[in-house]
């Protein structure tokens, strides 16, 4: 058994372990409630950009845009992975990596390639080992991320579909449910699903474009795309400050379960130290 001294000692280093996780879930709190609020409103913009696309692409019949045509056959896929920058947060990021992975090795069992921009500094280094190849990637986008940033890494994975050099564009994030629940989510961006494009309700006026039909559904619909990319980072960082926060509580609380635990073998060593003691003494005094 561990003398007084080393028990002393782990109990020191165990509390103030638990210092530092009552700090960061503190922190982890605080950045939360913002998290969520501007995850809240990048919402509505989000779904009127929606609205508006789905008119303008339904007014135009003679014209129909190269992001809701689909492809004959697929043969490359572009798949946009959201990761946080920095890790205990749980496994939130495990989670939406194993999603991507398994993915990824269900389209090449079909003979599908994959090419990836990753949002994120674990998902851009999980994608590195895992020797996919990485088209375009952003790291250390902070707490609060900006869309120009977005924009670079996005528009490579765009232009690639306009090119033709792959046929099908996913995005893989976690969705935000509530502070105890955030769950990994896939979905398709390109070519646009005909239920996210189809009109709410039925309208009959007409638009004025400027300077051109063309011009504005094609920068509208780039819009489009981007706003879902910005929104699935709001989203993701907001289940990062929920899924650290729970976490770190966690640790915290398991800290204290150790100290009391170690505190309770350091009384009983104290204890037999004790009466090991009193028991020489008794020996001694008798033999005299």
């Amino acid at each position: 058994m561990a003398g007084g001294k080393e028990i002393r000692s782990k109990i020191k280093s165990v509390q103030n372990t638990r210092k530092i996780t009552r700090a960061m879930e503190m922190v982890a709190a605080s950045k939360m409630r913002k998290a969520q609020a501007r995850m809240r409103s990048a919402r509505p913009y989000g779904e009127k950009i929606r609205v508006v696309a789905a008119h303008l692409a339904q007014s135009l019949q003679d014209y129909v845009h190269p992001f809701l045509v689909k492809r004959d056959s697929v043969k490359r896929v572009g798949l946009i992975v959201v990761s946080t920058d920095k890790g205990l947060c749980g496994g939130l990021n495990t989670n939406v990596l194993r999603t991507s992975l398994n993915q990824m090795k269900a389209w090449q069992q079909a003979g599908v390639e994959t090419r990836i921009c990753a949002i994120g500094n674990k998902g851009f280094g999980f994608m590195q080992r895992a020797g996919a190849k990485v088209l375009s990637h952003v790291i250390q986008l902070g707490d609060t991320p900006h869309l120009d940033r977005l924009i670079g890494p996005v528009k490579v994975m765009l232009d690639a579909y306009m090119a033709g050099e792959i046929d099908e564009l996913h995005l893989v994030y976690t969705r935000f449910i509530n502070t105890m629940k955030q769950e990994p989510t896939l979905e398709q961006l390109l070519p646009v699903p005909a239920d996210r494009i189809t009109p709410v309700a039925p309208h009959s006026w007409e638009y004025i474009y400027e300077p051109s039909a063309h011009g504005v559904i094609d920068d509208l619909l780039t819009r489009y795309i981007e706003a879902l990319v910005y929104q699935a980072v709001t989203e993701n960082i907001a289940s990062e400050q929920s899924a650290r926060m729970v976490a770190m509580k966690a640790a915290s609380d398991n800290a204290g379960t150790v100290i009391d635990e170690l505190k309770l073998v350091y009384n009983k060593t104290r204890q037999a130290a004790i009466t090991k003691e009193l028991s020489e003494i008794v020996a001694g005094a008798a033999a005299v």
